[in-house]
């Protein structure tokens, strides 16, 4: 006999409800946009976020004093305020499917150079492991590749209303890329297929979440890290590749560069390895344009051990 799942209350089933209702929405109205007023309303979310989010304003500000302790007060307010510039940007962007699709080849710099480290990493036929993180606008980096060719997947986590989750799968199967819900039954096993068939496989691992972790520094500081990417290229022998969108002038560049690894016998310490050579990537692109990451996540949440 299956376990009764206990429905939530009321009160959240409805909040739940209209906020699926607004963005349905919001979407089939940003959807429709050219994709220079979809920007212009984007920059206007942001800076409202800003002015009106105290909360995760704080903790933009938190984190980049953790991360840029040699910068001014002033500096880091003006940095916060552009991360949520750039974030209701790329938001909006992503939102004005048609317009954004239509242009996606000349707004998404994909230079001869990055995309010959893909195809070389594919070559070997073991897939790749496609790491980012939530830099520039990672959805774009999906869909421009899935939607030159290559097969790809990427592993996300469902939202707490399936609804939602529906929708953001219906809105990257249209740009070519399929999702794994890490949540969901078989999705271990569905990671394992796409790689042994030789496809890409994308993860985003720069946030502290409830899954697997290892401590690797970020920043100078050690934070916890999902060790999946680095454990599916250990057991599957797969390529690592890093990669990302990242805006410049009126569009965006990919830009990708493989990792390369090699197994010591010891499975934990090579992952902690991989793990940490990969976070040295996401830091990196991060620095190069610090107004294009999530300043609002609270990385450095989980803290390890006194004896790690």
């Amino acid at each position: 006999m299956e376990p009764l799942v206990e429905r939530p209350p009321l009160a959240k089933r409805l909040k739940r409800f209209l906020r699926y209702l607004l963005v349905r929405v919001v979407l089939a109205i940003v959807s429709r946009l050219p994709l220079g007023f979809a920007r212009w309303l984007g920059v206007g979310f942001g800076r409202l976020a800003f002015a009106v989010a105290g909360g995760e304003r704080r903790k933009a500000l938190k984190s980049l004093a953790r991360a840029f302790p040699e910068k001014s007060d002033a500096e880091r307010h003006e940095l916060a305020r552009a991360s949520f510039l750039h974030l209701g940007m790329a938001v909006f962007e992503v939102g004005a499917t048609a317009s954004m699709d239509r242009q996606l080849e000349r707004l998404v710099l994909w230079q001869a150079e990055d995309r010959a480290v893909l195809e070389a990493a594919l070559a070997r036929g073991k897939g790749v492991v496609f790491v980012s993180g939530h830099v520039g606008n990672w959805e774009l980096l999906a869909r421009r590749v899935a939607r030159a060719g290559y097969p790809s997947q990427s592993i996300a986590k469902e939202t707490t209303d399936p609804r939602l989750t529906t929708l953001v799968e219906r809105f990257r199967a249209q740009g070519g890329v399929r999702s794994i819900w890490r949540g969901q039954e078989g999705a271990a096993r569905a990671m394992l297929r796409a790689l042994k068939a030789g496809e890409i496989l994308g993860l985003l691992i720069d946030q502290d979440t409830k899954v697997q972790s290892v401590f690797v520094p970020f920043f100078g500081e050690l934070a916890a890290t999902p060790r999946a990417a680095a454990d599916l290229a250990l057991r599957t022998g797969a390529a690592v590749v890093v990669g990302f969108c990242q805006r410049e002038g009126d569009g965006y560049r990919l830009w990708m560069q493989e990792v390369p690894w090699q197994a010591s016998g010891d499975r934990e310490a090579d992952a902690v390895t991989l793990t940490a050579a990969l976070s040295l990537s996401i830091e990196a692109a991060i620095r190069r344009a610090p107004e294009q990451w999530v300043w609002m996540h609270q990385r450095w949440k989980t803290r390890p051990m006194p004896s790690q």
